[in-house]
């Protein structure tokens, strides 16, 4: 392996950071929203998922417990 030296590094560190390409204000905000409106679908989904399996529990814990 090639080794380089502490100047060469740096060099090679400011050339592949002129290549950064950031996004822009608006670009971040619409990113943020999407995120926001993907993450509460997913909560509300979750949250139906596990009220629905919650009550079958609940069904089959008292459908076992009067069997007794």
């Amino acid at each position: 392996m090639a080794k380089t030296s502490p100047g060469e590094f740096v060099n090679q560190v400011k050339t592949e950071a002129n290549k950064i390409v950031w996004p822009t204000g608006r670009e971040t905000m619409m990113t943020a929203v999407m995120v926001l409106i993907m993450t509460s679908l997913l909560g509300m989904f979750f949250f139906g998922i596990d009220t629905f399996f919650g009550a079958i529990v609940r069904w089959l814990l008292a459908f076992a417990a009067g069997q007794s």
